[in-house]
């Protein structure tokens, strides 16, 4: 298995080569040079393995050149009852005949992304260590990222995480789950502007190669390969609990979680729709159903109560986009370099956007009303609290729900996350899980900066140079 750019720049690469980085040198993302197929008799196989032995079985065919013992171990240190509540990891709740929702915020930061660093930070570790090598990671959140990742690499050796967020765009626990914490190797930028804005400056960074390898820079952004590998191993689970064909509702802001559905499906699962949720930042909507995928500026970028999807560049999109293009790296290269220039990508009328249809997604958004209603009525059909952004894809999973078709929608966060919203619909709190009671008290240590990539870049160098 090796890598490649989804701009056909850059020379094919083993997965320890690429698990460290963020662009490639093209400015494209790595990804298999093709997808590992799948086929009945694998598929019987998985069926009844613990999760820790089901991610084993899949990352290996993405990391083939980490011994498999080494992975082996890696994956059993991860995906642990400790860390994630149960030996389920993703514990699965049918709702209603043909109706389930996917258990994913179980882990330290009460968030999905929590599934995937975890892993990372533990191939992070072992990838320096190995090769006597330190990191300075650096990356953007909208609001959970952040967290996850630094839950994930807090205390790990021989790693700095610089976290970029926008400056009062999250919940107020959001941002005392990154800010609050004290360890040394973290630490936290509040940006001056939209989740955009960061993700712009990290994108800027990696983009400047002497800059990255002079303070050893890497990603942990869902641009991150491996994010993307990790959240593979819980759509094969779902699938495997629920039974027979099935389609997922994904609330999406930058396409990671989405896209790992679309390679599960590539792989031979056999998944029959994969419906995207947006929020009113529905850039991502708008291209599944037109074609046009439109960027919108830093003004035009709404603050809503799904705060983690206000997002309007899907940093993975390019990945899929690349599958759509006929994976030619050269196309997908000359339509960025105007996308760039333009903020479009008009597929409409293409052999391309005519493919979607082919990858199985469909889309949908959902506004604040929206997601107070099914808040509402999930609590009073189900007894069951979920948080806006889950809201956003039962609803949007619900509008494309087939008759024969079980439906999962996937639960991204704890709704302690979100009491705010929570307490508009449901006139109470949410509960707290064990050791956030207080979290909003706690001392707190981050920088407030402008979204200027030069005095952001400044500040990583003096830091990192400290460190040395």
């Amino acid at each position: 298995m090796r890598y490649v750019s989804t701009r056909g720049g850059a020379k094919p690469q083993p997965f320890t080569e690429i698990l460290l980085e963020g662009l490639a040198p093209d400015g494209g993302l790595f990804l298999p040079e093709e997808f590992p197929k799948l086929g009945p008799a694998d598929l019987s196989a998985m069926r009844g393995m613990s999760y820790a032995e089901l991610a084993f079985a899949i990352l290996s065919k993405f990391a083939a050149d980490i011994p498999a013992l080494d992975l082996e171990r890696l994956v059993a240190a991860t995906y642990t009852k400790e860390i994630f509540g149960s030996e389920d990891i993703t514990p699965i709740k049918k709702l209603e005949h043909g109706l389930h929702l996917l258990g994913l915020s179980n882990g330290p930061s009460l968030a999905f992304k929590d599934i995937a660093l975890q892993l990372l930070g533990n191939l992070f570790e072992y990838a320096l260590e190995k090769h006597g090598k330190r990191i300075n990671v650096v990356g953007a959140t909208s609001g959970d990222t952040g967290s996850s990742a630094e839950y994930a690499l807090r205390g790990k050796k021989n790693v700095q995480v610089f976290m970029l967020s926008p400056q009062g765009r999250m919940s107020a626990f959001q941002a005392a789950q990154m800010y609050s914490l004290q360890d040394a190797n973290i630490f936290n930028i509040a940006v001056r502007g939209v989740f955009d804005d960061c993700q712009d400056i990290v994108k800027s960074i990696s983009g400047d190669f002497a800059f990255k390898a002079r303070h050893r820079i890497g990603a942990v952004n869902s641009i991150n390969w491996a994010r993307v590998a990790a959240q593979v191993v819980y759509y094969f689970k779902a699938y495997f609990a629920v039974g027979g064909e099935v389609s997922f509702a994904v609330p999406s802001g930058n396409f990671g979680n989405v896209y790992a559905g679309h390679v599960a499906r590539q792989m031979g699962l056999p998944i029959r729709k994969l419906i995207v949720a947006t929020n009113e930042n529905n850039v991502l909507d708008e291209f599944f159903r037109t074609g046009r995928y439109r960027v919108r500026g830093a003004a035009e970028v709404k603050a809503t109560s799904s705060p983690s999807m206000d997002i309007s560049k899907s940093s993975n999109f390019e990945r899929y986009a690349y599958d759509l293009v006929g994976r030619d790296g050269a196309k997908l290269r000359a339509l960025w370099e105007g996308f760039d220039r333009e903020g479009m990508l008009d597929l409409s009328g293409t052999d391309s956007f005519r493919r979607v249809a082919d990858t199985g997604f469909v889309s949908g958004s959902s506004t604040h009303a929206d997601r107070l209603a099914t808040i509402r009525r999930v609590w009073k059909d189900y007894g069951l609290m979920v948080d806006p952004h889950t809201a956003d894809g039962i609803k949007v999973g619900l509008e494309h729900r087939e008759q024969g078709v079980a439906l999962v929608c996937m639960e991204t966060a704890q709704p302690a996350k979100f009491a705010e919203t929570i307490r508009e619909a449901l006139g109470r709190e949410p509960v707290r899980p064990a050791g956030f009671e207080n979290l909003e008290k706690l001392p707190q240590r981050f920088e407030v900066m402008d979204a200027d990539v030069g005095k952001i870049k400044h500040y990583i160098g003096l830091a990192t140079s400290r460190s040395v």
